[in-house]
C-alpha cells in the first residue's frame, strides 16, 4: 500500500515530490538527525523486508506519527516500530486505557483512535483517512473480552508493506485494553480510489 500508487494520477506527483526531498539528508525542517542507541529491527519501505540496523548507525528520522518512526539512512527509507523509540532516543508510547466499565460504544472510539494512528510509512496520512477500512466490528467473547474484525483494503494490491500494515494495525488494537482478539482481513473489492480519501487527506495532497 505504502508506494503502490495508481500511475497517473495526482498520487504519483505526491510521491515524486517525497521522494526528491528525502534524497537529500536534512531535507527539511521536520527531519531530525539520530544515532542507534543499540541494535534496532526495521522494515525497509517500500519492499516489507525486516532489517537489523546496527548500534551507532546515523540517519535522520523523517516522520514520527502514531507511535512508529519512518527513517532515513544511507538512500534508504525504513520504518521503525514504537516499541524500539528507545533506540532512537525517544520515549515509548503512553499505554492506552478506556473508561471504567466501558461499554462498545467506548470501546469502539478508542479503536478507531488507534485505526487512526497507523501511517502510511511515506506520507503523513492514516489509514481511516485514505479510506482503506472499509468496515469495523466487534464482538463479545466469552471471558468478557473483545475480538474486533476489520476489513482493510491498499491503494493497489501486491505492495510490500501490506503485511506490514496490518500488523500495525493489530498489534495497536491489541493494546487496547478488553480487546484481546483482533481479525484483520485484507480485502480488494471495491478497489480503493482516490473518492474514498477524507477531505483532510485531499487538503494535504493538494487533491482539494
Amino acid at each position: 500500500m505504502a508506494t503502490c500508487y495508481p500511475v497517473g494520477c495526482a498520487w504519483t506527483r505526491v510521491r515524486s515530490r517525497h521522494h526528491r526531498e528525502e534524497a537529500m539528508p536534512g531535507f527539511s525542517a521536520s527531519s531530525e538527525p539520530f544515532t542507534l542507541q543499540r541494535d534496532c529491527h526495521a522494515v525497509h519501505v517500500p519492499y516489507g523486508d525486516v532489517v537489523n540496523l546496527p548500534a551507532g548507525q546515523t540517519g535522520y528520522i523523517t516522520q514520527s506519527m502514531g507511535g512508529s518512526f519512518t527513517v532515513y539512512v544511507e538512500g534508504s527509507l525504513f520504518r521503525v516500530d514504537g516499541k524500539d523509540a528507545d533506540a532512537l532516543g525517544k520515549p515509548p508510547p503512553e499505554p492506552l486505557s478506556v473508561p471504567e466499565n466501558a461499554n462498545d460504544e467506548d470501546v469502539e472510539q478508542v479503536v478507531w483512535e488507534q485505526l487512526r494512528t497507523v501511517f502510511d510509512p511515506e506520507i503523513p496520512i492514516n489509514v481511516v483517512d485514505l479510506g482503506l477500512v472499509y468496515d469495523l466490528s466487534m464482538e463479545h467473547l466469552d471471558d468478557g473480552n473483545r475480538k474486533v474484525y476489520v476489513k482493510l483494503t491498499l491503494t493497489a494490491p501486491g505492495c510490500g508493506m501490506g503485511d506490514i500494515m496490518v500488523e500495525d494495525a493489530r498489534t495497536k488494537l491489541e493494546m487496547i485494553p478488553t480487546v484481546t482478539e483482533t481479525q484483520i482481513d485484507l480485502v480488494f473489492d471495491p478497489p480503493w480510489n482516490q473518492t474514498m480519501m477524507s477531505d483532510e487527506a485531499k487538503l494535504q495532497t493538494g487533491m482539494l
